[in-house]
Formats: structure tokens, C-alpha cells, sequence
């Protein structure tokens, strides 16, 4: 039980209609993107070592606001890591914009052809807070998730992504960038702690913050450049959060180059 959540919503209540107002609002105004095209990909060098990398999740796992995939996170994700080690790298994305962890378990994982992988992405959070699901329903999705997982790759590390910035999507209201922003972070917290003791089962907590991504990075502009229509990642956002998420990966006990 999180107490954080529970005061949190009981302080939201009164702000649902509201919010529900707002939303559709905003469904109206932000235009509706396509995923982003050519969901596998190769990384050829002049090594014989290939990484096998399988990214699965919601929409900015499924590229929105990006036409190709090798433009979008897991490209990113994919030509650091290989340019850091010097693997090809094979690379696959079986995600659903809109979908939650539940969605992705029962509909995505049984499409699974794949019988090996070195490295499993996880992108998730968004959906499940904009649906209000409650940290303990989050966190019960996401242990069965792990749990099937493992039974079909029982060796390959697990990593799951930042949760979303939902406090910077300029789209959105103040009201819910309130209450949605402050549960997808109730929601990673939980993430942490189921995960931080667990095996070969990391969780990326940095809170994404673009105000220190501009610093880190010496990025000019204002904040519509992250964003693609107000709520998914540009292109730069996509190539700078696959850079940040193969950082995280390199540095785990679970990455073996």
C-alpha cells in the first residue's frame, strides 16, 4: 500500500471532472501519430560478437513522432551500445501505443517469436498512471510481467526505462500534469523497490528532467523541441534518452560486453 498515493488521491478526487474535461480536450487538439515503421533492425561492425536487444512497452517504445524505429529510442539505444563495444547488434520492437502493462503482457508477449536475447528494454508507466491504476495494481502487472519473462529468457537482463516526464508535457494542463505527474513517480518508486534487489532486473530512476538534459548535453531551445505533438519524444529526445538508457545498461553488473 503507498499512503502517498492514497492521500493524493483523495485530493485528486474533486479535480476528476475536471481533469476528464481537459483530456478530451486535449485528445482533440493533439494530432493523432502513427508508430514509428521497421520494427527490427542490424548494426553491422567487424566484430563476431552480436547482441540480441528486444525493446517492449507503450507508445515511445512503439516510436510515435518518429517515422523509422532506427530514428527513434531503441536506434538510439542500439548505436550507442554498439559504438561503445563494438558489437553488431540485432535489434527488436514488439510495443503498442496505449497499452499498459497488462495490455503488454497478455496481447505483446505471446507475439514473441524470439527464442534468445541478451538485453530486454521495458518502457512503461505512462499508460497505467493515465489510467489511474494504483501503485499496487501497477506493481502486481509488472511482476507477472517480470515473472513471464524470465520463464522464456531465463538468463537475459532485464532493464526497464525512466518512467515518463509527465510534469513536462507541454500539452497538458497544470491540473493533470499534478495529479498524473506525481503518480507515474509513486508508480517508478514502487518499480525501484520491487526491483533493486532483484537478479538481473534493473530499473532506470532518474527522474527525467529536460531542463538537465539541455545542461548535460548544451542543447538550445525551448522545451517544444522534445517533444513531437505536445506529449511523445521528438526525434532529439528519442536519441538522447537511448543514449542515457544504454549509459544505465553499460554501467549494471548485468551487462557483459
Amino acid at each position: 500500500m503507498s499512503l502517498k498515493y492514497y492521500v493524493g488521491a483523495i485530493i485528486s478526487a474533486p479535480l476528476l471532472p475536471i481533469m476528464f474535461l481537459q483530456g478530451k480536450k486535449i485528445r482533440k487538439n493533439v494530432p493523432k501519430l502513427p508508430e514509428a515503421r521497421n520494427p527490427k533492425g542490424y548494426i553491422k561492425t567487424d566484430s563476431e560478437e552480436t547482441l540480441k536487444i528486444l525493446a517492449i512497452g507503450e507508445s515511445t517504445i512503439a516510436g510515435i513522432g518518429v517515422d523509422f524505429h532506427e530514428n527513434g529510442f531503441i536506434g538510439a539505444l542500439a548505436k550507442e551500445i554498439s559504438a561503445e563495444t563494438n558489437h553488431s547488434i540485432l535489434w527488436k520492437v514488439y510495443a503498442k501505443s496505449g497499452y499498459t502493462a497488462k495490455l503488454v503482457r497478455k496481447r505483446l508477449l505471446p507475439k514473441i517469436v524470439d527464442s534468445t536475447a541478451d538485453i530486454i528494454v521495458i518502457g512503461l508507466g505512462g499508460n497505467d498512471a493515465f489510467k489511474l491504476n494504483s501503485p499496487d495494481v501497477w506493481i502486481f502487472q509488472i511482476n507477472l510481467l517480470i515473472r513471464d519473462l524470465k520463464r522464456k529468457f531465463p538468463k537475459t537482463p532485464i532493464y526497464f526505462t525512466n518512467m515518463p516526464p509527465i510534469k513536462e508535457f507541454p500539452a497538458f494542463t497544470g491540473t493533470i500534469k499534478f495529479v498524473i505527474g506525481n503518480l507515474v513517480e509513486i508508480l517508478g518508486k514502487r518499480l525501484y523497490r520491487k526491483t533493486k534487489n532483484m537478479e538481473n532486473v534493473h530499473y532506470n530512476k532518474e527522474i527525467v528532467d529536460l531542463e538537465t538534459w539541455r545542461k548535460r548535453y548544451n542543447l538550445e531551445g525551448d522545451i517544444s523541441a522534445f517533444f513531437s505533438d505536445g506529449v511523445h519524444p521528438s526525434k532529439l529526445t528519442y536519441q538522447i534518452w537511448g543514449k542515457d538508457m544504454a549509459t544505465f545498461i553499460m554501467n549494471t553488473k548485468s551487462f557483459t560486453s
